[in-house]
């Protein structure tokens, strides 16, 4: 990636579309291996800190329309509700299930107590403010644009901030972690998912509230989903696919399309232009290559779920 103040990918220049097929299935599909297509994939702020200068190849992020993988790391979905492939890749797949795994380890949230969530329009945002509503809990969330502030409003977003906050959910970083700091109540709990402002400028903000955190007697957790997976995901599957198909849950994706539209999905939601969760098509659901509903191939189109939190 290019220097400076913010480096954003650029479509075209910072990534690259490779056409050229080189798997060799004789090779890796053994002891064990199988061969995967690809249906969608999934584009999320982390991708960014995957990204390196072309000079180091091997510490890049690929993607791919068809690879060879070891069976005993891969995790079969049955999708017994028939949901469409790409929510798997949103609010029930990693960002659903950071969101869940996070609140439920760190959040020791009380009906009453007020949870302030940033980038709650996102992925992860979005459930976490359903996970609280469906708690009893007072939601104070922040969005990028007004098409944003409306959906966290009609997921249950409160308004207005009087008694100060007992959770900081954050998924932005830099002066909004201040900002909450100076908000917190005493004893409060903040817990660090993600850090947007700073993935693509070198020049990162330092904090200078810290002093709260003794002063309130302050938790802060950091998480990555992984390492707490194993704890979570089944009682995540056994419950969250039938609240989405029943209509518990909501929740909205952004369709891109191809490889083409990868490299755009990416450089949106890294600025906040996104309007939803990124998914990339790459085929049908009946594994012919994706297109958009008039036959096209480029665009963008939207598709909201049908969801509200009243389960915990």
């Amino acid at each position: 990636m290019p220097s400076g103040n913010i480096d954003y990918p650029k479509p075209g220049e910072t990534t690259r579309v490779d056409k050229t097929e080189i798997l060799n299935t004789e090779a890796t599909l053994h002891d064990g291996g199988v061969l995967v297509k690809v249906i969608a994939l999934s584009i999320d702020p982390y991708l960014r800190s995957r990204m390196h200068d072309p000079n180091t190849p091997f510490e890049s992020y690929l993607w791919y329309n068809m690879d060879a993988e070891q069976a005993a790391q891969l995790r079969v979905i049955k999708n017994d509700e028939k949901l469409p492939w790409s929510t798997y890749l949103g609010v029930l797949g990693m960002p659903g299930q950071t969101a869940y795994i996070g609140w439920k380890q760190y959040s020791q949230a009380k009906k009453g107590e007020t949870v302030f969530v940033t980038s709650a329009a996102g992925a992860v945002g979005s459930f976490v403010v359903q996970l609280a509503k469906a708690q009893g809990l007072t939601v104070i969330a922040s969005a990028g644009s007004d098409d944003k502030v409306e959906f966290v409003q009609d997921i249950g977003a409160d308004v207005g901030l009087e008694n100060g906050i007992d959770i900081y959910w954050d998924n932005v970083g830099s002066e909004m972690v201040d900002a909450a700091l100076q908000a917190m109540n005493n004893f409060g709990r903040i817990i660090c998912c993600g850090a947007i402002a700073s993935y693509n400028t070198p020049n990162r903000y330092g904090i200078k509230n810290m002093h709260q955190v003794v002063e309130k007697r302050l938790t802060f957790n950091g998480f990555i989903m992984n390492d707490l997976a194993k704890d979570y995901l089944p009682d995540f599957y056994k419950t969250y696919p039938r609240m989405v198909a029943s209509g518990k849950i909501k929740h909205r994706e952004q369709l891109y399309y191809g490889f083409d539209g990868a490299e755009q999905a990416l450089a949106d939601i890294q600025k906040g232009e996104n309007i939803a969760k990124p998914v990339v098509m790459i085929l049908d659901e009946e594994g012919s290559k994706a297109s958009l509903p008039n036959g096209g191939t480029t665009g963008i189109t939207s598709r909201d779920g049908t969801l509200s939190a009243n389960e915990s």
